[in-house]
């Protein structure tokens, strides 16, 4: 927690992850309030007669700036091997209507148009389907057919984008009832009609070639999008296992976040000293403190997959009483680790000491590890949440279970393979050594938790506080990892005479004494030249009237994720001199404390935790542009659409 090097690989993680990593498809940039594409479908008759034709018109309702792909997607050679998910439209029971005498003829699907997209960088020339597109479906009925009420479902799916970004493919169904009468319903006269071409009724060759396949083209471009992945569907077994894996990998990598990081040298040390003693011994403990992680994130699983508001989990530690317990507890384990202190505790409570060796100890460190884990989550929580409103419950619970495992992982390895932490020090100098740089760099998690409580109080009561009261934990912390650093670069030099050890611990020491410096510095560099307005709607509303572009962050004391994309992205060139520019109003909602006006907002909004960004464009109350994580050049695309849009 206390090396920028751990806030920067955060940030990467979160960036590689998200579904927003650059030159991918990015899930959540385009949410708002109105969905980007509908699809409607409209029967040239709805009564007719054996003998006879009709026509399905079958139209996606694109909203202003979006797009689809069109059924033969024409991929430029810039795009390279782009996944572009081609447009199918399928008529799901098209067997039992044939059955019935119904004969599916060739789609006619619309003309596509021109738009200039970026979605790796330099504008490129592409043909898509955009406003009112529509393809049509021609019927026949045969001469035999018997009277009856057919019910037609009718499946579109598609891939909605924008000039910068694609949202995750999606199918959307549509259903009408056709009556096979003795007289045939004169068809309305209907401008949807105009661009059929009814040749086709009359070009045998085409129907013959139809008959033998649904209304639809291949489904081999029906894939959708996961960060770096392209998938299947989710339905199918391959699309699903792919998605659980990568929700395991997420969890394994929470493992390497400053939120978790600085406590499992706790348990590594445990394990290590009974793997000597007792190898079934640490294998018990180690699967106990497992079970405890895959329990803890199993259990928030339940509420996402089965109440439909469930917001993200990490919300808790806008909680100042919360964030305060932990780290009181975190500080005390330090202490302890460090030994300066024995803690006895009553045996009720033997559970959370430091040194506890039960089986219940271990399963209640294994949740206390997943809960460190939460505020580092919301790079996870963008993908997952979002997703899992689509999702079976099961299929929820499976996801989050293989979040939990992956976090659990490396906890089962070093149990079954004890020989991996022999080279761990149990006893002498050296072990001594472990146990105080942990205990410090313990003291400077637990400095972070309290400083965040004292932000959240001062929050939640609206005390004014000087510029630099958000910036003396970070401090705090800084001064932690310097002690850290010192001790360990001075005791290696005294304990070991080896010249690659001193190099590597040495180097390893000032890393974490720098790093800690230079993290402090920018918080307070940031603080001092803070230049973000604090949200209200009021603010909102009246710079958008005024004719500004607005770019609102939610972010949090508690959350790292939003704290690494604030120094490494909103804070450098080329994002912030647009964010100071005149035509730019930056707005904070700070969501620290669980009363912060903001929640509000960000539950309009749809979403489900933070980090998020949201652009608007002046005069228009729904952002144009949404993410959980981004790039610099995506900030600044979005940026200037807003301002292309207030231009036009």
């Amino acid at each position: 927690m206390t090396t920028r090097v751990l806030f920067l690989i955060a940030c990467c993680v979160s960036v590689l992850l998200s579904p927003n990593a650059p030159a991918q498809p990015d899930f959540l940039s385009m949410a708002s309030n109105e969905p980007e594409v509908t699809t409607s479908i409209e029967p040239s008759v709805t009564t007719t007669s054996p003998g006879s034709t009709l026509v399905i018109a079958v139209t996606l309702n694109h909203a202003e700036g979006f797009h689809t792909w069109p059924n033969q997607p024409i991929i430029p050679e810039e795009l390279g091997d782009f996944p572009a998910t081609a447009t199918t439209i399928t008529i799901i029971n098209q067997a039992e209507l044939e059955a019935a005498g119904i004969e599916v003829g060739p789609i006619q699907w619309p003309d596509t148009h021109t738009v200039q997209v970026r979605f790796l960088g330099p504008p490129i020339d592409l043909e898509t389907y955009d406003a009112d597109a529509t393809a049509y479906i021609p019927i026949r009925i045969a001469d035999d057919a018997q009277l009856a009420d057919l019910e037609f479902t009718i499946e579109t799916y598609f891939q909605a984008c924008d000039d910068f970004t694609c949202l995750p493919p999606t199918a959307e169904q549509d259903t009408f009832t056709l009556t096979i009468a003795d007289t045939a319903q004169t068809p309305a006269q209907n401008d949807i009609f105009a661009s059929f071409d009814p040749a086709i009724f009359s070009d045998p060759d085409a129907w013959d070639a139809s008959t033998t396949a649904p209304a639809q083209t291949s489904t081999s471009n029906q894939r959708q999008f996961l960060g770096l992945f392209v998938l299947p569907p989710i339905d199918t077994p391959a699309g699903f296992a792919i998605i659980a894996l990568a929700a395991a990998v997420g969890g394994f990598i929470l493992n390497l976040t400053p939120c978790v990081l600085p406590v499992i040298p706790l348990k590594v040390m445990t394990l290590t000293n009974h793997a000597g003693e007792s190898k079934a011994r640490a294998l018990k403990l180690g699967i106990m403190m497992a079970l405890g992680v895959i329990a803890f994130w199993f259990g928030i699983g339940l509420p996402v997959a089965f109440v439909a508001d469930f917001v993200d989990p990490s919300i808790i530690f806008g909680v100042w009483w919360v964030t305060l317990i932990i780290g009181l507890l975190i500080a005390l384990m330090g202490l302890g680790i460090m030994g300066l202190f024995t803690i006895k505790l009553p045996q009720s409570t033997y559970m959370i000491n430091p040194k506890a060796d039960s089986i219940s100890g271990s399963f209640m460190f294994g949740v206390m590890t997943a809960i460190l884990g939460l505020p580092c989550f919301g790079f996870v929580a963008g993908a997952l949440l979002a997703g899992a409103a689509t999702m079976e419950p099961w299929q929820v619970l499976t996801i989050f279970f293989s979040l939990g495992f992956g976090m659990a992982f490396p906890y089962l390895i070093l149990t079954l393979n004890p020989k991996w932490m022999d080279k761990i020090p149990k006893t002498g100098p050296a072990s001594e050594l472990v146990k105080q740089v942990m205990g410090l760099l313990m003291l400077a998690a637990a400095a972070y938790f309290l400083g965040t409580t004292a932000i959240s109080i001062s929050s939640s009561q609206s005390w004014s506080t000087p510029w630099w009261f958000k910036t003396i934990h970070w401090w705090i912390i800084a001064l932690f990892g310097l002690a850290a650093g010192l001790l360990l670069m001075v005791r290696t030099i005294q304990i070991t005479k080896s010249s690659m050890r001193r190099f590597v611990f040495s180097t390893i020491a000032l890393l974490v004494s720098a790093g800690g410096i230079a993290v402090a510095s920018n918080q307070t560099s940031h603080q001092y030249h803070y230049f973000w307005e604090p949200f209200s709607q009021e603010t909102l509303d009246q710079s958008l009237a005024s004719g500004k572009v607005v770019v609102l962050d939610f972010t949090a004391e508690w959350c790292l994720n939003c704290k690494t994309l604030e120094a490494t992205v909103l804070s450098r060139n080329p994002v912030k001199p647009l964010l100071l520019s005149p035509e730019v109003v930056p707005l904070v909602a700070d969501l620290t404390s669980t009363s912060a006006p903001g929640w509000d907002k960000l539950k309009e909004l749809g979403q489900t935790g933070i980090p998020l960004l949201a652009v608007y464009e002046p005069g228009n109350p729904d952002p144009i542009w949404l993410s959980n994580a981004y790039t610099p050049t995506q900030v600044v695309e979005a940026i200037k659409r807003a301002k292309a849009g207030s231009d036009g």
